[in-house]
C-alpha cells in the first residue's frame, strides 16, 4: 500500500512539472524574469500557479510546494513581491496572507486554510 502511495504522488508531481515546463515552453506561463517585480511583466499578465492544487492547511514556519502555491498566488494579486516566493512561509509572506484575509472578510489570522485558499483560487 505504501508504495502505491509513493508511486501516484511521484506520478502526479511528475505530471505537474511537465505541465508547468510545457507552460514554459509555450510561453504561457509567465512572471518577472528579474528582481524588478511586477512592473517587468506586462500589465494584467499573471504566472500560472502549479506548485501545489490542494487546501492544507499552511502557516508560518513552513516550506514547500504549498507555501510557493500561496506565494505565487500572492504575487499575482500583488500582495507579495516576486522575488519573495520562496517556498518559506515567513514574516513577509505572513504578513501579506493578513492583509489579503483582511481585504477579503476573512479571519486575518496569517493561516491559510480552507476559506482561505478558496479566496486565493476564487
Amino acid at each position: 500500500m505504501r508504495a502505491v502511495c509513493a508511486t501516484r504522488h511521484t506520478v502526479k508531481r511528475a505530471a505537474v512539472l511537465a505541465a508547468t515546463a510545457g507552460l514554459v515552453t509555450a510561453g504561457l506561463l509567465t512572471g518577472p524574469a528579474s528582481a524588478a517585480g511586477p512592473a517587468a511583466a506586462p500589465a494584467g499578465t499573471k504566472a500560472a500557479c502549479a506548485y501545489y492544487n490542494g487546501t492544507a492547511l499552511t502557516v508560518y514556519g513552513q516550506r514547500g510546494d504549498r507555501v510557493s502555491q500561496v506565494q505565487c498566488l500572492l504575487a499575482n494579486r500583488r500582495y507579495l513581491p516576486w522575488g519573495d516566493v520562496t517556498g518559506y512561509f515567513g514574516t513577509r509572506t505572513l504578513a501579506a496572507v493578513k492583509k489579503f484575509q483582511s481585504r477579503h472578510h476573512l479571519t486575518a489570522d496569517g493561516k491559510v486554510g480552507t476559506k482561505t485558499w478558496r479566496a486565493l483560487y476564487a
